[in-house]
Order: structure tokens, then sequence, then C-alpha cells
């Protein structure tokens, strides 16, 4: 474990590499788990000031579960969620033309329409954080068989999980934190 600020970050973190291949998954982690993508409570104020901006997006069937149970919803297990459809993909999750999924979210950022990317555990992924009470723990947890693809991509253009997930981290805690984390990966792993 290494510890920066408020984090417990696993090892794997640092010495896993991973690299998302979508040509393989197909966006598979929108669609594969108990329940949608976990939410934080300020992200669901901005999921209502966006919603209507990215509804164009989205499919019938997402817009349904939508109207239905609403623009996300509470899991006693993980928190806030987004809805998903028939307990499979993620309701602002849509498939392109080679049938691999995207998120409506990041098509409307990409668009120009919005500013917020996505949900910041979608951004993350394959780290997964545990908030604590005293520490945040910052864990690696890619799909078992889904991520196959992403691990050997990874380990083929060695690029470790932190240094892929650069702009989520920095998202989610800072420049100096990634640099905290670089710097530690460079001091014993960076001659490697």
């Amino acid at each position: 474990m290494i510890v920066i600020e408020h984090t417990l970050v696993s090892d794997e973190v640092i010495e896993e590499q991973f690299v998302c291949d979508l040509s393989k998954c197909k966006g598979g982690c929108c669609e594969d788990g108990d329940t949608g993508a976990p939410l934080e409570t300020k992200e669901l104020d901005i999921i209502n000031e966006v919603y209507n901006i990215v509804k164009p997006y989205l499919t019938k069937e997402g817009i349904n579960i939508i109207e239905k149970q609403g623009r996300y919803q509470y899991d006693r297990e993980y928190g806030w969620v987004t809805p998903a459809i028939d307990g499979g993909m993620c309701a602002y999750g849509f498939r392109d033309e080679n049938s691999v999924i995207k998120c409506a979210f990041e098509q409307a950022y990409y668009d120009g329409k919005i500013t917020w990317k996505k949900p910041i555990s979608c951004h993350l992924f394959p780290i997964r954080i545990k908030v604590g009470k005293e520490y945040d723990l910052v864990n690696y947890e890619p799909r078992e068989t889904l991520c196959n693809a992403a691990c050997k991509l990874g380990k083929k253009l060695k690029v470790p999980v932190y240094q892929f997930l650069k702009e989520a981290i920095i998202r989610k805690y800072g420049e100096d934190y990634y640099q905290q984390l670089d710097a530690y990966y460079q001091h014993y792993h960076g001659s490697k």
C-alpha cells in the first residue's frame, strides 16, 4: 500500500499494466455489474443540470428506464448509481456503429455540449475507490474476463494503470496527487 494524502493506494495501481481495448471488450464495463455506475453525491445535481442536453443521445430503452426509475437511484450496497436497463447496460449508454457501448455524457462532452465528461467512477475504471472515515481505499479491480484484452494491451505497451488513468486521477485528486504517484513509480519502478 502507498499512502498519499488521505488515500491508501494498492500497489497494483502502480505495478499492473492496463490500456482499454474497446475493439475487444466493446465497452462491456458499462453493462457488466450489479447496478449502474456509482455516483458521487455532487454528481446528482450535475446529472439534473445536463439531462435534457444528453437526452437526445439516449436510447428509447434508456429514456424509459430513467422516466420510470429516475435519473439516478439509491442502492444499499453502492450508494447512488445510474439506472440500468433490465439489470444490464447503463441507461446513459448507447451502442455505436461498431457495437461499442458509449456514454451519452461523454459523447455530449466531446461534442462540446456539456463541460462534465462522465461519472468519475466510470472515468477511473478499473480503479475503484472505497471511501473510509480516515482514508479512501484506491484499488485496481479489472473485470476478470472482460478486461483480459486491456491487461494484455497494457503489458504490450508497458503502460501502468495509474498512467493510463492520468486524466481521471487528476480530475479526482488533483495534479499534485498524480505527481506523487508518478514520483513513487519513478523511484521504485522507473528503472526496471
